[in-house]
């Protein structure tokens, strides 16, 4: 049984700054592998809601999208709330 993927507004405005971000800096061509990587990881994700690592607090998770970004996400009962989209070369504070 899959999982919903439910995304809140907060990973979707990171999602799609991040991936205007990477067309402006390297080619529309990158910003679509970009969003295709997304769409596979949650693909996948709602398969495999345990994948990841557990984070600081035991509620969420969070999974490499790429090698310089993270999403974050909680579990429920047969739903799966994606959180944010974080750049790990970005201080966190």
């Amino acid at each position: 049984m899959a999982f919903k993927i439910i995304t809140t507004k907060k990973f979707e405005k990171s999602a799609a700054k991040t991936s205007r971000w990477i067309e402006k800096e390297w080619s529309l061509k990158a910003s679509l592998k970009f969003d295709k990587r997304i769409e596979n990881v949650l693909d996948e994700l709602a398969k495999n809601p345990t994948i990841g690592r557990i984070s600081s607090r035991k509620d969420i998770r969070s999974l490499n999208v790429t090698r310089h970004n993270r999403i974050y996400f909680r579990v429920s009962e047969d739903q799966i709330t994606i959180l944010d989209l974080f750049e790990t070369k970005t201080n966190p504070e």
